[in-house]
């Protein structure tokens, strides 16, 4: 099993409580931190079923005969499921965002810190890159993406620089372009306490690979799936995807937030998992959506 241990695992698995012969979905695999300590809960008669985009899991497999690792996103965890037989489950676990291995692979295209082709995409057989879409849609298009998606209040003067650079024929293609372009058209201090592409990085990302359409399928998909009384658990590293969360834990009448504010990391886990500073928690209960509309009516009597 996978000795990784990721952002806020203690409390993750105390608020999604998986239970003996239960049957649970890890819908983001990644280096298998979170399915390691899950099986270490389920027991021999449990199983659990790991989701992943990304081509190299396969490598990463749990091998245990309680486990069943699918590679897909976890927007197809409803169809996913039904191929396996499997009408409900336990649990659902999801830990967005991109994963430290991924950061670390420079030729995915996903940090600026080294030079690569400009990719981005979880799963790089499917869809368009980051750099297809920077050198195919207008100033416009690629203004909106980075400000929606990266809160990024100087996405029109980015998006300029990008299109007078493709218009001049040096379109942008690799991480290293990106990030200079950036920078000289914010024209960002060299103290800056973030870098000045961060937020652009963040806004193709999240574009190129809909994480936020996927995020709405997999929660939704994710509340049809669980049974009453089993519990969703959502670590979200941005303003946006906790949002998402916050908005169905509260609205949707399939669940009752069991987080009131969401969990974060201490000065312990931040000393040793920097990574973990921008993680936020969230857990929901799936109830029966009538006896819920009750329970909330009787909050306002």
């Amino acid at each position: 099993m996978s000795s990784h241990i990721p952002a806020l695992a203690g409390p993750t698995i105390e608020l999604l409580a998986p239970r003996r012969a239960g049957t649970y979905v890890d819908a983001t695999f990644g280096a298998g931190g979170h399915s390691s300590l899950i099986l270490e809960r389920i027991g021999a008669s449990g199983r659990l079923i790991a989701f992943d985009a990304d081509p190299a899991a396969g490598a990463r497999a749990i091998a245990d005969p309680r486990f069943v690792l699918v590679r897909a996103n976890f927007r197809e965890l409803a169809e996913r499921l039904d191929a396996l037989g499997i009408a409900s489950v336990d649990g659902v676990l999801f830990d967005l965002g991109v994963s430290s291995m991924q950061l670390d692979e420079a030729e995915r295209g996903f940090s600026f810190r080294s030079a690569a082709p400009l990719d981005m995409r979880m799963d790089p057989t499917r869809g368009e890159s980051a750099a297809d879409f920077l050198a195919s849609h207008d100033e416009h298009e690629i203004a909106d993406v980075i400000y929606r998606y990266g809160e990024e209040k100087r996405s029109r003067r980015i998006a300029r620089s990008i299109v007078a650079l493709r218009e001049a024929g040096t379109p942008v293609r690799d991480t290293a372009d990106l990030a200079a372009v950036v920078a000289r058209a914010v024209r960002a201090p060299g103290h800056a306490r973030i870098h000045p592409a961060t937020r652009t990085f963040q806004a193709l990302r999240i574009h190129v690979n809909d994480e936020l359409g996927a995020l709405r399928a997999g929660l939704d998909a994710a509340l049809a799936r669980t049974t009453p009384g089993g519990r969703i658990a959502v670590i979200s590293f941005h303003s946006l995807e906790d949002r998402i969360v916050k908005h169905t834990f509260r609205e949707d009448p399939r669940a009752r937030a069991v987080t009131r504010k969401p969990v974060v990391a201490g000065e312990d886990e931040l000393a040793s998992n920097p990574r973990a500073r921008s993680a936020k928690l969230r857990a929901a209960e799936r109830v029966d959506g009538a006896v819920f509309h009750e329970l909330r009516r009787g909050e306002h009597l």
